[in-house]
């Protein structure tokens, strides 16, 4: 999918600047390509749950924290 912007007679380079990124945004180019930019790895079954626990342990060492008042 490509934007095209002509300019039109006397028109100003700021003004079809301003056309130009207009489009842009509401096509969701920009979004779409930022989107796909840092699509990361599937990360195995066994890392998830590990890193779940971990989460969870994390968890309750702060709200324990936060009840004694160390927080």
């Amino acid at each position: 999918m490509s934007i095209e912007v002509r300019k039109k007679d006397g028109e100003s380079i700021g003004a079809l600047m301003f056309r130009f990124t207009k489009k842009m945004q509401q096509s969701g180019v920009l979004r779409e390509a930022k989107k796909r930019r840092f699509s990361g790895r599937t990360i195995n079954r066994n890392k998830r749950r590990v890193s779940a626990i971990h989460r969870e342990v994390k968890k309750k060492e702060v709200e324990r924290a936060r009840k004694m008042g160390t927080l």
